[in-house]
């Protein structure tokens, strides 16, 4: 089968302001693995929240979700929904972009890069 992805790091700042945001943010509360690292069950990765002093990640996580209405519910409530645009359309708003999956953006409070996309209309690259 060769390489799998199995966990992701998401440098944050502070740590318990994080697990109270991914928790809220992703309806779970994950578990604590020790004090400054947390991990939430993201399918069969891992979404690792590190303590430190790092720089957000480059780029975005991309998450796909069953309702995507109440992802974009809670990100609202938690603010940090993004106000850039993603090929002429509202980032931070639920739209269908050019490639077909209905998504939106939106940046945790440490600025890493997050999407949420509608599973049923999910771009893999064929079909």
């Amino acid at each position: 089968m060769g390489a799998r992805l199995f966990r992701v790091f998401i440098p944050v700042a502070d740590y318990d302001a994080a697990v109270k945001y991914y928790s809220a943010l992703l309806g779970d509360e994950g578990r604590m693995i020790h004090r400054g690292r947390h991990y939430f069950d993201a399918g069969s990765v891992i979404i690792a929240v590190i303590e430190n002093g790092g720089s957000p990640i480059s780029d975005h996580l991309y998450f796909a979700v069953p309702d995507i209405e109440n992802y974009f519910d809670r990100a609202s409530k938690l603010g940090g929904l993004e106000e850039d645009s993603v090929h002429g359309s509202p980032s931070g708003e639920i739209h269908v972009r050019p490639w077909g999956e209905r998504s939106f953006y939106c940046r945790d409070p440490f600025g890493n890069g997050l999407c949420f996309v509608d599973e049923t209309t999910l771009f893999t690259g064929s079909r």
